[in-house]
């Protein structure tokens, strides 16, 4: 990418020269892209939605090492500034945070399972890099705040274009070299989901990982019935009315990372609420499930929704273990982990549309 300042004739004189404004300009852009894909990543479970999000992300972040060469000829002109040799700056604390999230990006992408132990228990790359970006923004923010660039007109012109599409062109290809690398050596990464998720457990409930979302934890105590409520009536379920019902084959794609296809047994939304109010009482499309659990973490389905998502009681013909949602949790195919609702206490037909809710639970 472009920058000011003049040009100089060979690569090592050029780069001084057009390493500036441009190069961080250039760098906030791709970890733009990347933070916001890696967001949107955490909601999106469909697979062809998933894949372009899952690209986005991959290459964005690779991207950024393409302009490593004129990132340090910035970084070296700073440090010649009294100021930054006294006492760290948010750009170097940027520097070394972005270093660590390319690297356990890198290393969840191939499939490692873990980076280190803590007391026995390994810490996912995955959960190292969410970690690591999360600080970095706050540093961001820091390091760019009172920075004002103004737009200038050049910004736009022809050049700055091209080199930006080639800049989109070799983060792509730095993407698909590192997709190669890992099928030409067999890592567990070269089998992930679109969604960039690695398979853990299929048809085999217990090798499925526990992971709750957040601050969530897995409850002391659950009830034995739910709750249904619609249209200002209300009925309680008992956990083996729900069971042996209806069968759902679906796959559920964890934002720690992993996924896992099983064949849930339970009681359709659909099959749960028309056998006790009726069957118009799904209808009015403008309604939505709310399902809450024990926690009080909550999620909202469309109504279109209800035939295809379940109350599971069991997993590949076993009774779910407290920790994958016991006695009842939610399947909802197609989406993400956070919307698979655990421990489920309450399911509501409510008036507000499904998409009025936090895109991710606050819970």
């Amino acid at each position: 990418m472009d920058g000011d300042g003049t040009g100089s004739s060979g690569w090592t004189r050029a780069l001084p020269a057009r390493a500036g404004r441009r190069t961080n300009l250039a760098l906030l852009g791709l970890l733009l892209v990347a933070g916001g894909t890696g967001v949107l990543g955490f909601a999106v479970g469909t697979p062809t939605a998933g894949r372009v999000i899952a690209v986005a992300h991959g290459a964005a972040g690779l991207g950024l090492l393409l302009l490593l060469p004129w990132k340090t000829v910035v970084v070296r002109r700073a440090r010649r500034r009294p100021a930054v040799l006294r006492a760290p700056s948010a750009a170097w604390w940027s520097t070394g945070l972005v270093a660590v999230v390319l690297v356990s990006g890198v290393l969840h992408s191939a499939g490692a399972a873990g980076i280190w132990a803590t007391s026995g228990t390994p810490v996912a790359a995955l959960q190292v890099h969410v970690g690591a970006t999360i600080v970095l923004v706050v540093v961001l923010v820091a390091h760019v705040w009172g920075r004002h660039q103004r737009p200038r007109p050049t910004d736009l012109d022809r050049r700055v274009l091209v080199r930006t599409g080639a800049l989109a062109a070799g983060s792509l290809a730095l993407w698909g070299a590192g997709e190669a690398v890992w099928r030409a050596t067999g890592t567990p990464g070269a089998d992930r989901r679109d969604t960039g998720s690695l398979e853990r457990g299929t048809d085999e409930p217990t090798a499925m990982p526990v992971t709750q979302w957040a601050s969530d934890t897995v409850p002391q105590s659950v009830g034995t019935d739910v709750q249904v409520v619609a249209g200002g009536r209300s009925e309680r379920v008992a956990v083996a009315d729900l069971a042996g019902q209806d069968t759902v084959r679906a796959l559920l794609d964890c934002t720690g990372g992993w996924y896992a296809t099983q064949d849930w047994g339970g009681t359709t939304l659909a099959r749960l609420f028309t056998d006790r109010f009726g069957a118009d009482v799904l209808t009015d499309a403008g309604h939505s499930i709310e399902v809450t659990s024990v926690t009080g973490y909550r999620r909202r389905i469309p109504v279109r929704d209800a035939t295809t998502t379940l109350l599971a009681t069991s997993a590949a013909g076993r009774p779910l273990s407290v920790g994958h949602g016991a006695p009842v949790r939610l399947v909802a195919p197609d989406r993400r982990g956070v919307w698979w609702v655990k421990w489920v206490t309450k399911v509501e037909l409510v008036e507000s549309p499904w998409w009025l809710q936090p895109p991710f639970p606050l819970q």
